[in-house]
């Protein structure tokens, strides 16, 4: 074991260019995509290309201003277009009487939430003027808005530890989701050793030598799982200690973290076993891991994907599971017992994945 652990550490100590890279980009990753959670520090255009833009502008601006979060400024169409191309503003909305547009370059989490915000006041105004009915509808929306602010019945929804529940934050969640996506790409290309060391007859020779068959498997997979485990630290310290983001209980992120490496390191086992060369791992490798954080919600707030398929699938990689029981215990304080259940389903999926990765790796000529 000790042998095959040694010779593939010294491969990476002579280059170590692509280690770094993928530490660097996990983090730079979360810089350009991970502050959703500030959007409130940016400035939503909205316009109208009705004949009466002016009276629309205006309406639409106060109510949409009112207790809101996002701030939506006013623009003209030419500008706030120019704002959407050229990456100034993720997301424009044109207004019109009842209705509106988005207007968007690419598909952005914030976007989301813009719709959401948006979608919620005007179906609010739509359900006023359906009320009002012949009266004036600012009569109406008074009287709504007076037992808004005094409900007969008032709900305060608490934690199971009586404080307040804390808002979303998906700028954490894109930090996980990325940190755990880019390292699934370090342990695919190591586990991928194995198909190389098989075609190159570097297995043959190995087996004729003291090294046992067993030693020669664990020395790839350990060096795969220790290599991919020593990415996400490094980049969760940098990012609790250096960059100061408060990623919640240190300890249990990096036991997660372990759980999921193994995780991950079966899974890249089953895809070797498929492949069969590593070449053809290098084609099918990159061509499915980049659609799972998509499946699997990362990039969007919770709840958006509410395909029952899609879920299932995403449901057999250890991804979600991984930033959901990451996303539990920074932004809940969730403790072992709450977390257990995405552990053993991470753990369930290495040993299904790992049986029949090394069952399909035998089965090889080589």
């Amino acid at each position: 074991m000790y042998p095959v652990l040694l010779a593939q550490w010294m491969k990476d100590k002579r280059k170590p260019y692509l280690i770094l890279l993928f530490i660097f980009l996990s983090i730079l990753a979360t810089i350009i995509f991970g502050n959703v959670d500030q959007y409130e520090q940016k400035l939503v255009p909205i316009f109208s290309s009705e004949t009466n833009a002016s009276e629309i502008e205006e309406k639409w601006n106060q109510l949409l201003n009112d207790n809101s979060e996002i701030e939506f400024v006013i623009m003209k169409e030419e500008e706030a277009r120019d704002q959407v191309s050229t990456g100034k503003s993720d997301v424009a909305v044109r207004l019109m009487e009842d209705d509106y547009r988005l207007i968007v370059a690419s598909d952005f989490p914030t976007i989301h939430l813009v719709e959401q915000e948006v979608k919620k006041v005007f179906t609010k105004e739509a359900r006023i003027s359906a009320a009002a009915n012949t009266r004036v509808i600012a009569e109406v929306r008074k009287e709504v808005n007076d037992v808004l602010e005094n409900p007969p019945i008032q709900v305060d929804t608490l934690s199971l530890s009586g404080d307040e529940l804390p808002s979303y934050n998906m700028g954490m969640q894109l930090l996980f989701g990325f940190t755990l996506f880019i390292a699934m790409f370090t342990i695919g290309f190591k586990v991928n050793g194995v198909n190389a060391d098989k075609v190159n007859g570097i297995w043959n020779r190995m087996i004729l030598s003291p090294v046992s068959k067993t030693n020669m498997y664990v020395g790839h997979l350990l060096y795969s799982y220790c290599i991919g485990l020593f990415q996400m630290v490094t980049v969760f310290l940098i990012f609790r200690y250096i960059m100061k983001y408060d990623i919640g209980n240190l300890s249990m992120i990096l036991v997660i973290a372990a759980v999921y490496t193994l995780s991950m390191v079966s899974v890249a086992m089953l895809i070797a076993g498929i492949a069969k060369t590593p070449e053809k791992f290098n084609m099918i490798f990159p061509s499915i891991i980049p659609i799972i954080p998509i499946i699997s919600g990362v990039y969007m707030p919770p709840g958006t994907i509410d395909n029952a398929v899609l879920n299932f699938i995403a449901k057999i990689f250890p991804l979600s599971h991984g930033v959901e029981a990451m996303m539990d215990v920074a932004i809940y304080n969730a403790g072992w017992n709450d977390i257990t259940f995405s552990l053993i389903f991470m753990l369930l999926i290495a040993v299904v994945c790992m049986g029949i990765g090394i069952n399909l790796v035998e089965r090889q000529k080589g």
